[in-house]
């Protein structure tokens, strides 16, 4: 069986593990959740009245598979065992209450990978759960992960940026929720009784974000006819690379949703606001981001001009022309990193080319970042549909507002003797919509951006092979 080097946390000794993927108990695993997930209501339960529906009996037999297999390949991973005896304790749990609504509160209570960060670790991850960008429904997955967490990311987060939940992660293997477009492992996705106080922990796949954005961006130089730098065509053709940008560019941008000059009402997934505001946020963070890999670049620190040119193109390329545009507020902030851009005179589109002015580039990037702080720090002085607008505004100087929008027509256009979440309800579901350059974009690209569901490291290797 292939061994991977893994370091001891406690000892910093260098030990050698089994790979889970490779031991036979693993497909066994996958197997039965896969035999369990079509019988799953949206929310987890299951219901025999339903036609073709199994019976109890059947259903206990292989969730009985399931615990055999996972109190089978705990040994391989004894930092996980406290979380393998209270999923095995759930999921009879949730076999002796009749197969209802999961509750697996105190498996997710009991998983703390973030305790543990070494880089090589492994996790067999077992919940029922929706995956973001993937499926919506509260059904069981599997997955195998290993962690990210090279020393000179560890120590940039020991004293630079700090994030003590940040968990890089990669695939090793996963169920049909996550042979979706999701590249995350959140806690809130998890079917508990209740939220905990507060979540412990937040994992992101950098092998699946690297090998898509190297997909579609390798096919939009080659559309764009872009005539890239040596090393970032270099970066691009490095999965490895790749991988380590992301991981960086991940820790700083998830920090970022809590630091800074925010207004009171901090933006928060649950608030109802105009979906601009959520395209602001990311792309606050994301540019954030951005601004620190110059800083790092500047230092000497070979992974900043990697996250650099990550974020623009991902953003530029990848995230205005995927997915649908009802509310697509990471499309909305790709946009307008593009249009500002170009309005400052770094990108142009000439002669059906795409030109950069690569030396411009950081400069006018970290000036629309500048811009988004101004617009926060001047937010906490404002009531908060003040603040709506003059977000609105900020982002209508770069991209033409729908020519339907009511929004756009001011505040007189709108019934302001309603409460502001309320007035979302008068924001179209395409409030910006693509430009012409990005509705060409969108269509050759499509069938590229179809492609990277499900990717990951490997099977991009086998798909260019």
């Amino acid at each position: 069986m292939t061994e991977i080097l893994v370091h001891g946390a406690a000892e910093g000794a260098i030990a050698t593990a089994p790979r889970v993927v490779e031991h036979p108990a693993w497909p066994a695993l996958r197997d039965a959740v896969e035999e369990i997930r079509p019988w799953q209501s949206k929310d987890g339960s299951i219901d025999f009245e339903a036609e073709g529906a199994p019976s109890p009996a059947t259903v206990e037999r292989v969730v009985e598979r399931v615990i055999g297999a996972v109190e089978e390949l705990s040994p391989l991973l004894p930092h996980d065992a406290a979380y393998h005896r209270a999923l095995v304790t759930d999921l009879r749990r949730w076999a002796a209450d009749g197969f209802r609504v999961p509750d697996f509160l105190d498996a997710l209570l009991a998983f703390q990978p973030a305790r543990n960060r070494v880089d090589g670790l492994q996790h067999l991850v077992v919940f029922p759960m929706y995956t973001q960008n993937g499926n919506p429904d509260r059904n069981f997955e599997a997955v195998v992960l290993k962690m990210v967490w090279p020393e000179w990311l560890a120590d940039l987060e020991a004293t630079r940026y700090d994030n003590p939940l940040f968990c890089g992660i990669t695939f090793e293997d996963f169920t049909a929720g996550y042979d979706t477009n999701s590249a995350v492992l959140f806690p809130e996705t998890i079917a508990v009784r209740e939220a905990p106080e507060r979540f412990s922990w937040g994992g992101i796949f950098c092998d699946r974000e690297a090998a898509r954005f190297r997909r579609v961006t390798e096919a939009s130089v080659e559309l764009l006819g872009l005539e890239l730098p040596e090393d970032i065509r270099e970066m691009i053709g490095d999965q490895t690379r790749c991988e380590q940008a992301f991981v960086l560019w991940d820790m700083v941008h998830d920090r970022t949703h809590s630091h800074g000059d925010l207004p009171f009402d901090p933006f928060m997934i649950k608030q109802r606001q105009p979906f601009w505001m959520y395209g602001l946020e990311e792309l606050r963070c994301d540019l954030t981001a951005f601004k620190e890999a110059v800083k790092l670049e500047a230092e000497g620190n070979t992974h900043g001009r990697d996250v650099q040119y990550a974020v623009l193109f991902d953003r530029m390329f990848r995230f205005p022309v995927t997915g649908d545009r009802v509310r697509n507020y990471d499309g909305l902030g790709g946009q307008l990193l593009f249009a500002y851009l170009h309005k400052h005179d770094v990108v142009r589109w000439t002669d059906n080319t795409l030109k950069i002015d690569w030396e411009r580039a950081p400069q006018v990037t970290n000036q629309l970042c500048a811009e988004i702080e101004k617009l926060y720090r001047d937010g906490i002085d404002r009531p908060k549909l003040v603040h709506w607008f003059a977000a609105y505004d900020l982002v209508s100087e770069y991209l033409a507002p729908h020519p339907g929008s009511t929004w756009a027509k001011g505040p007189d256009a709108l019934d302001l003797t309603q409460p502001p979440r309320k007035l979302v309800d008068d924001v179209l579901p395409d409030e910006f919509p693509l430009s012409m350059f990005y509705e060409a974009l969108a269509k050759k690209l499509k069938h590229v951006i179809a492609s990277a569901k499900g990717i990951t490291a490997a099977s991009a290797e086998q798909a260019a092979a």
